[in-house]
């Protein structure tokens, strides 16, 4: 067979996965997270209907290019994060690069220190540097947010400094609320604006035991997303000083981001502002009991090498790491949620060495009705499956 066919192959056993993994998600009768974008259109379009009338007036005109619904969410944002202004924008991809840009121009340095697991640099296919003229320069590429020594002591000049809270990739981490003032006094000291890529700064208050509007003080410029932690449609918001924002509602009509009308993404980040934003300390802290009982659970079960990532979780999501190869893990973890109707790990495994996967957990609302036992006697029965699923590997 070419290489040509295997990777097809390949690529086709990773979609059929993908599908049974939906498919299971949808029949599961327990889980730990059910997002909504899972859902089919008539649930989404129904539950906004539902909720809309508890966050705005639907008798009210609609939008017309970021007016009305879409200045409302604006308002809401800004207050929420303590800022003089917010910018509604159709992506975080978007919002980001107009913020660096338009700090760029004003700093007259094109560089932005960023972590090397950062998102723009992971998932955005160079689109700082393709587009926006943004010369990216990685800081780290330890498992955490860059220290305070690594800023002061950093080889060249910069402009901005990007801090993702949490770091996705490395595991939803955070600093301390200590280690985060010193880096940012750091970026100061080097007369550098400091920006967050804040995309789920919204679940950050329980680890930082700060509101919101505390946490976004420190930065000169604040990002967050809509449909990550709040299940809203889509969208996101650049929140700062007036004449920044002000700045970057002009580049949003330059890039394109003015969209005619907007209402529905608006609509369901508002609903997710009232509904899901006062949810996700309870979700954070009830992560870490599953987190602590997955670790259990592994141990007792006597999987020689498990890892959850960060022990005690900083967020609702954390990683979870198994010595196996990532296409049996998969196996394992839909053949529990179609046999028994109960879903552990919902989301794909990906390699991360030889013999080794890891995964992301997310708990919501429909995880906390999981007690500690409940998670171990899940994790006892998914590793019998696990071992199975290995010995079948390895006869083939």
């Amino acid at each position: 067979m070419s290489d040509t066919a295997v990777h097809e192959d390949e690529r086709s056993a990773r979609e059929r996965m993908r599908e049974r993994r939906a498919a299971a998600q949808r029949a599961a009768r327990r889980v730990l997270s059910r997002a909504g974008w899972r859902g089919t259109l008539r649930e989404r379009l129904t539950l906004l209907m539902e909720a809309a009338p508890e966050v705005y007036d639907l008798d009210e005109p609609s939008d017309v290019y970021g007016n009305r619904v879409v200045a409302s969410l604006e308002e809401r944002v800004a207050g929420l994060l303590g800022t003089e202004a917010a910018a509604f924008f159709p992506t975080g991809t978007m919002a980001q690069q107009v913020a660096l840009r338009c700090w760029a121009a004003r700093t007259g340095n094109p560089t932005v220190a960023l972590h090397a697991l950062a998102h723009p640099e992971v998932h955005e296919r160079n689109a700082f540097s393709e587009v926006s003229g943004l010369r990216p320069v990685r800081v780290t590429s330890e498992p955490r947010l860059p220290t305070a020594d690594e800023i002061h002591d950093f080889e060249e000049p910069f402009g901005a400094l990007m801090l993702e809270l949490p770091l996705r990739d490395a595991g939803f981490v955070l600093p301390t609320w200590e280690e985060l003032t010193r880096t940012v006094e750091a970026a100061r000291e080097r007369d550098a604006v400091v920006h967050f890529d804040g995309a789920r700064l919204w679940e950050s208050t329980e680890h930082f035991g700060r509101p919101l509007d505390e946490i976004a003080a420190l930065a000169d410029s604040v990002y967050v997303s809509f449909y990550k932690s709040l299940d809203g449609f889509s969208g996101a918001a650049l929140a700062g000083p007036k004449t920044l924002v002000d700045e970057a509602k002009t580049w949003r009509h330059r890039y394109g981001g003015m969209a005619f009308q907007q209402f529905p993404a608006a609509l369901s980040a508002l609903v997710g502002l009232e509904r899901e934003l006062p949810r996700l300390p309870e979700y954070v802290r009830h992560a870490r009991v599953v987190a602590a009982a997955l670790r259990e659970g592994f141990a007792a079960a006597g999987v020689p090498w498990a890892r959850v990532h960060p022990e005690q979780p900083h967020t609702h999501e954390f990683q979870v790491w198994l010595p196996y190869d990532p296409d049996v893990v998969a196996e394992a973890a839909v053949r529990q949620a179609e046999e028994t109707g109960m879903l552990l790990f919902a989301n794909e495994w990906d390699a991360r060495g030889p013999g080794l996967a890891v995964t992301e957990v997310t708990v919501r609302s429909p995880g906390l009705e999981w007690t500690a036992d409940d998670v171990r006697a899940a994790v006892a029965d998914f590793v019998a499956r696990l071992t199975g699923a290995g010995d079948a590997e390895v006869s083939r």
